[in-house]
């Protein structure tokens, strides 16, 4: 399993990236950078390339709505150059609050759209001329609105680094998992219950393998949680520092009847939890929404407890088909419980 870690999307994002470094020598394998509505994602996985060696450093996520396909492509195959082939390019639709609210770009046919993105993407990176005539066209016509009707399909400016740059698709949804197992290099789902995860996306997992597309290496899949590893009470307490994270996926992302972890949470079994951390993170009791989140569900989506439990945790991740472990240390010393996982793993 490889090891990896997220940048946080709020606060100073310098302050943590400074450490990142730290955590290569430790053995940290990849590092992702978090966008959201705060800082963009590319401005730091540059930053980060240029004080990093080896470490691969992706965006998770790059939503798919508010650059275009050609603005995509640039700025996979500038990542990829300034960090020498270290770039990973993770995407995903991200949720009509964020698409329409901060963006004001209308949130439709997320699955086409995000099909049609990573193809132009990836024949832009070897350097084909961009053609689309789908939801994009390329070059633009007046039929779809050009001005001018100049346009003409350019190839990428520049030579690339690589020719393939792996992208990792953000999905929660059976249709999308499908999809992203069909067309994608990795899948990053969230809040993921190693356990229960078959229940939930074995069927779009399988379906979507059976179209693989030729050429494409097993799928990748991106998952993990908060990790401390100590004996005693005090280091079980610590699961609370994730119920925050859990509530506001849950409760607060997205609105009644269109919350994908919501419905996630209850395709897990916990049904009446979900509908009701929801109605009180709404209505603004956010603390109350987070005693609700299940004790099982954050013991079996982290790795907090003694080192021989924390392995039991790697293991069952890696038995729900996880290839790159995602943590976050919380320790005095996160890089040496880097360092600790990173020998669990190998």
């Amino acid at each position: 399993m490889k090891l990896s870690t997220q940048l946080m999307y709020d606060g100073n994002p310098r302050a943590t990236a400074d450490t990142v470094s730290g955590w290569e020598k430790a053995g940290l394998d990849v590092v992702w950078v978090a966008e959201a509505y705060g800082f963009d994602s590319p401005t730091l996985m540059g930053y980060l390339a240029a004080k990093t060696e080896t470490i691969s450093i992706g965006s998770a996520i790059l939503n798919i709505y508010s650059r275009t396909p050609g603005a995509l492509l640039q700025t996979a195959a500038g990542l990829d150059n300034v960090s020498g082939g270290r770039a990973i390019l993770g995407l995903g639709a991200s949720g009509p609050q964020v698409i329409e609210g901060f963006h004001g770009v209308p949130y439709s046919k997320p699955l086409a759209r995000t099909a049609e993105v990573i193809d132009i993407v990836r024949r832009g990176l070897k350097r084909e001329p961009l053609t689309a005539d789908g939801l994009y066209h390329l070059p633009l016509d007046k039929e779809h609105g050009a001005v001018t009707g100049l346009g003409k399909a350019l190839k990428l400016l520049t030579r690339p680094e690589r020719d393939t740059i792996p992208i990792y698709i953000a999905a929660l949804g059976a249709k999308s998992v499908e999809q992203t197992a069909e067309i994608a290099d990795g899948w990053i789902p969230h809040l993921f219950h190693p356990e229960k995860a078959h229940l939930v996306w074995g069927d779009a997992l399988a379906a979507g393998n059976k179209k693989r597309l030729d050429g494409l290496a097993p799928l990748e899949v991106l998952a993990g949680g908060m990790v401390s590893i100590g004996e005693g009470p005090e280091t079980k307490a610590l699961l609370d520092f994730a119920r925050p994270i859990f509530a506001l996926y849950v409760g607060g992302m997205g609105a009644k009847g269109k919350n994908f972890y919501n419905d996630v949470a209850k395709a897990y079994g916990y049904e009446k939890e979900a509908e009701e951390i929801q109605d009180l993170y709404l209505s603004g009791k956010k603390k109350e929404a987070e005693a609700l989140i299940p004790m099982d569900w954050l013991e079996a989506a982290n790795l907090v407890g003694p080192a021989s439990y924390v392995k039991e945790r790697i293991a069952a991740f890696k038995e729900a088909g996880v290839t790159n472990l995602n943590i976050t240390p919380v320790s005095e010393d996160p890089a040496a419980t880097i360092a600790q996982v990173k020998e669990m793993v190998s």
